[in-house]
């Protein structure tokens, strides 16, 4: 497994929270409210430029708000860590939405 610099500093190697969803476990190495009333939902999130919609689970949406953060706040490690998570586990919403 190639783990890169900003998974290294992050410690994502190390989940604080593993989601069982679609039958398919997700590591979640940020510290995330991940409470949700309807978990089955999936919810849509527009790229900011483009418009084009990419449809996640509750804790994907999660993770890009963590992103979005980071970038206002210019914690540019912890947006390539969640960008590194999201290449990992959704890479075709990730072209959608991210890149």
């Amino acid at each position: 497994m190639n783990i890169s610099k900003y998974e290294t500093k992050l410690n994502l190697t190390k989940p604080l929270h593993v989601i069982n969803w679609q039958g398919k476990k997700y590591h979640i190495p940020f510290d995330l409210d991940l409470t949700l009333d309807n978990k089955d939902k999936l919810i849509d999130v527009p790229n900011r430029f483009s418009g084009e919609i990419a449809s996640l689970p509750w804790f994907a949406v999660a993770v890009y708000d963590l992103i979005m953060g980071a970038e206002q706040f210019n914690d540019s490690n912890t947006m390539q860590a969640g960008l590194s998570w999201f290449r990992k586990y959704f890479p075709n919403e990730y072209m959608t939405i991210l890149d």
